[in-house]
């Protein structure tokens, strides 16, 4: 039999079955998308400040409910571990994998589906975004001696009832020298620093110091929105300081909320409208106030999201309501919605206009300079007269 040299075969190849092969695409297998997947979360963290919660925000709150499973699955866990840049995975006890079925059931991304995936094609992975040029965190406090006596003095008033713990209202509370609890853990605003804008909001940087020992220099609208959904305010503090952040001092009589709210219903009429938002006035806290918003006509029968709050000092807060719903009377939504009794409503505190509209109006509204301006809702701008 004749022996054939391999550089035979390959010049014997009048079909060109042997010739120039393409390299084939790069195969994105189970472990990128779980990469890709884990890292929707860490980009949430670098834009917010804090890991995604169980909110009324679907995008957040599936992204809650991934971390969670990531959590509770040791395996993933620590094949994420290098890339767990903000230390959000917690290792829980390692789940026994004692049948194929026990990895089929614990397919918690549905790795090991039957549809038919293009497997080149990674999907859900988030479009180009602007990153803060800061995210603050907390880390030791090297001078905490100086703040401990503080924070001693502090918890002696409370227990002697010389402070009393009450809920967080808004922002306007945060001032130098005050005391707050935030997932039971006792801070102290040690210090405000320059009033600065961002997206149309005052805000600024913190010095804040935990009774744990550690410090943080957030923002304070961060602050506030933690302290909102799980925090309480320590009263009695010293109230000699200057006036507060936003001109308002204890001497100031509080009487109500104006609130902005965004409707979750899945109505059509509803849901194709930009910028539709809920102004309305409340004299308790707006969440009491919108927890049976799905059987209310005046909620679009729809549960909503809070967007703002402003609390409001020694005025009329109705008459603050109602020349906000007169300077946007144009784009007042025009709809019917029938209660649970088939009772027709027409709502008239929704408005189509763009939310930093609402806050400029609120801010002119408080200074006295609105009788100077109209609401252009072509141009959706605020003009002279």
């Amino acid at each position: 039999m004749a022996k054939f040299l391999l550089d035979d075969i390959l010049d014997n190849d009048p079909l060109g079955l042997l010739g120039d092969v393409k390299a084939k695409n790069p195969i994105v297998t189970a472990d990128d998308r779980l990469v890709a997947s884990f890292e929707e979360v860490n980009i949430f963290f670098d834009e917010h400040g804090h890991e995604p919660q169980k909110s009324n925000d679907m995008n957040e709150r599936g992204l809650y409910s991934r971390l969670e499973g990531l959590r509770e699955d040791v395996n993933k866990s620590n094949s994420l571990k290098k890339y767990d840049r903000f230390n959000l995975l917690i290792i829980e006890e390692e789940i026994k994998i004692e049948s194929i079925d026990d990895i089929l059931n614990d397919d918690i991304f549905a790795l090991l589906n039957e549809d038919e995936v293009d497997i080149f094609t990674l999907k859900n992975i988030p479009k180009k975004t602007t990153m803060p040029d800061y995210v603050a965190s907390r880390k030791s406090c090297k001078d905490f001696d100086r703040f401990e006596q503080l924070f001693i003095t502090c918890q002696k008033d409370l227990k002697t009832g010389k402070r009393e713990l009450i809920k967080f209202q808004n922002e306007w509370q945060i001032k130098k020298g005050y005391y707050f609890i935030l997932k039971g853990v006792l801070l102290y605003i040690a210090d405000v620093g320059d009033i600065f804008e961002s997206s149309g909001k005052k805000n600024a940087r913190l010095y804040v110091v935990f009774e744990n020992g550690t410090e943080s220099d957030m923002l304070l609208r961060s602050l506030s929105a933690e302290l909102y959904k799980d925090g309480k305010r320590v009263t009695e503090y010293d109230e000699t300081e200057l006036d507060g952040l936003y001109g308002v001092t204890y001497d100031d009589k509080p009487s109500g909320y104006i609130y902005v709210l965004k409707s979750l219903s899945r109505d059509d009429r509803i849901t194709t409208k930009k910028n539709l938002y809920k102004i309305g006035f409340s004299k308790d806290d707006v969440k009491e106030r919108i927890k049976n918003a799905k059987n209310e006509p005046t909620y679009l029968m729809a549960d909503v999201t809070i967007v703002d709050v402003y609390q409001c000092f020694n005025m009329n807060s109705q008459k603050l309501e109602q020349l906000l719903h007169k300077f946007f009377g144009k784009v007042c939504l025009n709809i019917e919605i029938f209660d649970r009794e088939g009772k027709g409503h027409f709502p008239r505190e929704w408005f189509v206009v763009p939310l930093d509209m609402i806050d400029e109006v609120v801010g002119l509204i408080v200074s006295g300079k609105i009788v100077g301006y109209r609401y252009d809702y072509e141009e959706e701008s605020i003009k002279d007269v």
